[in-house]
Formats: C-alpha cells, sequence, structure tokens
C-alpha cells in the first residue's frame, strides 16, 4: 500500500513539473491568443495518454504511477475550469465555449483514441 503511494506521488510530482515546463515555453502564445492553448494541449494529450495507459498491458504499479501519478499531475481541470469563468468574466464568452467544447469533446474523443493503441 505505501510504495502504490510512493509511486503515485513520485509520479504527480514528475506530472506537475511538466505541466509547469510547458506552461513556461507556451507563455508566449498564450500571450497572443484568447484561448489558453497551453492548458488545452496539456489536457488533451493528457487524455490521450491516460487512455493508452489504462488500456495498456502495464502491471498494476506502472499504471498508479503513469496514470494516477503521471497524467493526474500533468492535467489540470481545476486550472480549465479557472481559464473558462476567466473568459468568461472577461467578455470572451464565445471563446470560453469554444474552449470548454474543444476540452470535453476533444478528451473524449482522445481517451477513446488513446484506448485503441
Amino acid at each position: 500500500m505505501f510504495s502504490l503511494v510512493l509511486l503515485a506521488g513520485g509520479g504527480a510530482a514528475l506530472g506537475a513539473l511538466g505541466r509547469y515546463g510547458i506552461m513556461q515555453l507556451a507563455r508566449p502564445l498564450n500571450q497572443r491568443w484568447t484561448l489558453p492553448v497551453a492548458t488545452l494541449f496539456i489536457n488533451l494529450t493528457g487524455a490521450f495518454l491516460l487512455g493508452w495507459i489504462l488500456t495498456s498491458p502495464l502491471s498494476g504499479h506502472w499504471q498508479v504511477f503513469l496514470g494516477t501519478g503521471i497524467m493526474g499531475g500533468y492535467t489540470t481541470f481545476s486550472t480549465m475550469i479557472n481559464e473558462i469563468v476567466l473568459l468568461s468574466r472577461h467578455q470572451h464568452r464565445r471563446v470560453a465555449g469554444l474552449y470548454l467544447a474543444l476540452s470535453l469533446i476533444g478528451g473524449l474523443l482522445l481517451v477513446y483514441l488513446g484506448t485503441r493503441c
């Protein structure tokens, strides 16, 4: 049990570092576009990878480390929701709706595609 906690926690730390790095690299894009492309990219790639991880022949320990840990730390539902609220407050309701639709529909599609690989 303790080893699974360490696997999930260590993976989450690595995933969060990866997300932070991508957010820093994508900062110029986020300053040019109203659509939060960095968070969208992170969540969509995370959805695909999680679909693959959880249907792969990897052992349960690897699935905890990669799926629960790394993908849990990498993807960010709360940031997406916060960005949607901020877009709506700043009169970008269409962009907020597009972002929500791309996130949900794209996420579902990419999880499905990940399960097919």
